[in-house]
């Protein structure tokens, strides 16, 4: 009798040192986490502004929770949505400066469902070679031609458009790269979409709550908002919250909530998610000096790493990869922070080409934790 055994794939995986271990917490995503008995300095998480366990989101989820219950009972086009899902889009449009905005369930719902939608076979996409792996299957999932550029390569994506005989051309990109932490070139890619009549995708979800004072990308460069525009982000990141969204044009979210699949085939985030969502907006723009302690904690580590010979750049940005030479040597690195009460798990192919420790900075973070990580990764090399 046939049956499904993957013990030999499993087997190869622990031989290449690939294999993952789920590490579960028993307690909020804070500062420091309890995981396996132990309480570590957490410098794996996207809660940049350290709004997970804020009492002013958790407040906001609960009052929603009474007042809406906890399940949504139907995806958005039924009866899945609140009042409370549509002030957090009135919310999000007025945050990222577009006519409109739609939410989707996670950052990958939003990717695998607008990029599919949206480009459909007229189209080309041109997408970075280090985007996100939900952009990657938002790609596939789409009909239209794909073209790869190399990473932030505007002199290699030049070429590539101004030679596309497609009648409609969408340039994806990650604004912060998430393994990386480097910026998309963002104002000079929107030259380059209007010189070729390209629209351009952003995917602003590590951008979103860090750069432009909140704002994201877009602000950060002081860019105009147009109708080629689209920009995508979550809630789950800097905004301590869950879900994500896509920011645009009228004509391009009303499309949206015809066609993308990932929307209209998914029951609707809860209202609570909603609602705390709506309170982590509200909490950036009443408190600027969140962003403030951020910048100043991210400046702070990468100045550190770089006195100590760590090849990062001073990026404004949360992500800081530590690259290692094999998974060997980042599962030993891990694992020695792990001994001195820091968790920063190994990274590890096919997520990256180069195995690496992901140090992720928040808000939360004092200098003396800063501190006892680079000590402590200066150390264990």
């Amino acid at each position: 009798m046939f049956q499904l055994n993957y013990d030999s794939e499993i087997e190869a995986l622990k031989r290449e040192n690939l294999l993952r271990i789920v590490r579960d917490r028993d307690c909020p995503v804070e500062r420091t986490i309890i995981t396996g008995g132990s309480r570590l300095l957490n410098f794996s998480s996207n809660d940049y502004l350290g709004l997970a366990s804020n009492a002013g989101l958790i407040e906001a989820a609960k009052k929603a929770l009474d007042s809406f219950g906890h399940g949504a009972g139907a995806s958005r086009l039924l009866s899945g949505g609140s009042s409370i899902h549509a002030l957090l889009e009135e919310k999000t449009t007025s945050f990222k400066g577009t006519e409109k905005a739609v939410l989707f369930n996670s950052g990958y719902a939003a990717n695998t469902g607008a990029i599919p939608a949206l480009a459909d076979g007229r189209f080309a996409i041109f997408s970075d070679e280090l985007n996100h792996a939900s952009i990657v299957d938002g790609c596939r999932l789409s009909p239209a031609k794909k073209c790869i550029y190399k990473h932030n390569d505007l002199n290699h994506l030049e070429p590539l458009l101004s030679k596309s005989r497609s009648a409609y051309k969408l340039v994806i990109t990650e604004s912060v790269f998430s393994m990386d932490g480097d910026i998309a070139d963002i104002y000079n890619l929107v030259v380059l979409c209007d010189k070729y009549g390209a629209a351009l995708y952003i995917d602003d979800a590590h951008a979103t709550g860090v750069l432009g004072n909140g704002r994201g990308s877009v602000a950060h460069f002081n860019v105009v908002q147009t109708n080629n525009i689209i920009q995508m982000g979550t809630y789950s990141k800097a905004l301590g919250s869950v879900g994500g969204f896509a920011a645009a044009s009228a004509s391009v979210v009303d499309y949206l909530f015809n066609t993308a699949r990932t929307l209209m085939y998914s029951t609707a985030l809860p209202a609570s998610a909603a609602a705390a969502s709506v309170a982590a907006i509200d909490y950036i723009g009443a408190h600027p000096e969140a962003l403030t302690r951020l910048r100043e904690n991210i400046m702070a580590c990468r100045r550190m790493l770089i006195a100590k010979g760590f090849p990062v750049t001073l990026d404004e940005t949360p992500v800081i990869p530590i690259v290692f030479s094999s998974a060997k040597e980042v599962l030993h690195i891990s694992q020695c922070l792990i001994e001195n009460g820091i968790y920063a798990p190994a990274v590890r192919p096919p997520t990256v080409k180069t195995p690496r420790i992901r140090i992720s900075i928040s808000a939360a973070h004092k200098k003396e934790d800063i501190e006892r990580l680079v000590n402590t990764l200066s150390e264990s090399v």
